[in-house]
């Protein structure tokens, strides 16, 4: 009997090492080439002129005021960011350039695909980089733009096959490079003024989602700042990574008309009517249009970004890690982090440690679980979060839902951090998309502001003190028995809980499962 059931094994074992070749011949021919090849023409920033463009001709005396440096407006409301986005697309006459790791097929989505037809019909060059894993569904509409003969389009590191079960095994193929993202973030008008920080384009980064809409935060920047963001993203239009969308798949002769009738539609529909009725009556553009706009002119700041092909390895100080960490090492009063997706690693929590032993006070505020939007990070935030208290680390976490004193039963609206942000010594900092997480550091590309200026690091020391309000955030400290405890001070007397705070029993159990597993690195 026993030599049967080994007969049976060994056999087996002989028909799985046969159809291995056979499955992986499979996996080959479902999934194509490797990866598309890299296509496009090598294209730059258009040059500047004095006095081509409406942007060109409002910038041109306060740029003549500022030699050498760069305005800046702070953008911390979604409203305002989407009206900014709106006002330089309309007063563009050369170029849009714009990167994103995600652009929502939704209400603002659709809007601000609008202004950016609008913009090309009247001459303007558009080009548009997207990350490709965000892509996903989005073919029709995208080949739609691309057939405009004023934008082009293109994909970041892209799947060869755009659907069904051939994508799924293209990914298990190509696993390594494909985990590879673009977490960039840039909005370029005419190469004068750049929109760089942590927003994509969609309903919850605008203000304009019914349920739950994100904290977030853009750095408008004008002048110098705005040609190295131009700079930035010609590098990664021109990257090997960059593939024209039209390599991927055929424009449809009636595309682009079907998507301008449907996306100009969209703009007369009440919603978009009611949205749009609240941007005209927001603080930036009452202020834009009464001229009172005032930009805080500054030389020390600069845009900076990951190396486009960061998978090819090459040295980490071209990282943007690189450039991070020693600016924060340096700190030697205070460091304020703002990151909704917080997994500092043990390098991370040493470094904040290290602060700490120093005498530097530190305070991070991130998600709390029943914030996020995504319950994997917490996860491997939550194996950290007893440590960094116990080294001194000042945590606090985002309500679901701001504290207020509405009825019971009202309707409140949801929200959930989004800025990635930090601020030293009341005087350097940094806005971007760059997240204190293992993603961050070493898969995606990321950019952002660094700055050096007293002025900025109060604007974003305001900002983190709002989010950390008590009406805003819980507190989470270690009580004298070593126990987590999340502190709501909003309420009179306070009141102390001992689990994580609006959640059930569920949610937090599969946090603790998924931080048994080993994937970290991946979050």
């Amino acid at each position: 009997m026993r030599r049967v059931v080994r007969w049976r094994g060994f056999r087996w074992l002989v028909v799985g090492l046969l159809l291995l070749p056979v499955a992986f011949g499979g996996l080959v021919l479902l999934t194509d080439r490797p990866a598309p090849s890299p296509s496009g023409i090598p294209e730059y920033a258009m040059p500047l002129q004095p006095a081509q463009t409406e942007i060109d001709r409002e910038l041109a005396p306060l740029l003549a005021a500022h030699p050498g440096q760069t305005g800046t407006v702070f953008l911390n409301h979604g409203i305002d960011a989407f009206a900014a986005r709106a006002i330089c697309t309309r007063r563009a006459g050369r170029s849009l350039d714009l990167q994103y790791f995600i652009w929502h097929n939704d209400l603002t989505g659709r809007l601000l695909a609008r202004e950016i037809l609008d913009a090309a019909e009247r001459g303007v060059r558009v080009r548009i980089l997207l990350d490709d894993m965000n892509a996903y569904g989005l073919d029709p509409h995208l080949l739609a733009m691309d057939a405009h003969p004023g934008i082009e389009l293109r994909v970041y590191n892209p799947f060869r096959n755009r659907e069904g079960v051939a994508r799924a095994f293209e990914f298990l193929r190509r696993l390594f490079r494909i985990n590879h993202r673009m977490h960039n973030k840039a909005w370029i008008a005419d190469g004068r003024i750049a929109i760089v920080g942590g927003r994509n384009l969609g309903d919850r980064y605008f203000e304009a989602n019914e349920q739950t809409n994100f904290r977030d935060l853009d750095l408008l920047l004008l002048g110098p700042a705005a040609a190295q963001a131009s700079s930035v993203f010609d590098t990664y239009w021109n990257s090997d990574a960059a593939v024209p969308i039209t390599s991927l798949g055929e424009h449809a002769p009636e595309a682009l008309h079907d998507v301008l009738a449907r996306v100009r539609e969209d703009a007369d529909r009440p919603s978009a009517r009611q949205y749009l009725d609240r941007v005209a009556a927001s603080q930036l553009i009452r202020d834009y249009y009464q001229h009172a706009i005032a930009p805080h002119w500054t030389s020390g700041i600069e845009v900076v970004a990951d190396p486009p092909l960061k998978w090819n390895g090459g040295s980490r100080k071209d990282w943007l890690v690189g450039r991070l960490v020693p600016v924060i090492s340096a700190t030697r009063i205070r460091a304020l982090v703002i990151s909704p997706y917080f997994i500092p690693g043990e390098d991370g929590t040493g470094l904040l440690a290290g602060l700490t032993r120093r005498g530097v006070h530190v305070g991070v505020i991130t998600n709390s679980l029943a914030a996020t939007d995504v319950a994997a990070v917490h996860s491997g935030y939550a194996k950290y979060r007893v440590r960094l208290l116990e080294h001194g680390v000042r945590l606090h976490e985002l309500r679901p839902y701001v504290a207020t004193t509405a009825p019971p039963g009202a309707r409140r609206e949801g929200a959930s951090l989004h800025t990635k942000a930090f601020v030293l010594d009341d005087a350097r900092g940094f806005i971007g998309s760059f997240n204190v997480d293992p993603r961050s550091k070493d898969l995606n590309t990321e950019m952002g502001v660094l700055f050096d200026d007293p002025v900025l690091a109060g604007q974003l020391r305001a900002e983190y003190l709002r989010l950390t309000s008590p009406s805003v955030s819980w507190s989470v400290y270690l009580d004298d028995n070593g126990a987590l405890r999340w502190l709501d001070a909003a309420q009179t007397p306070p009141v102390v809980m001992t689990h994580e705070p609006e959640t059930g029993p569920w949610p937090r159990a599969v946090v603790r499962m998924v931080g048994w597993l080993p994937v970290e690195p991946h979050l």
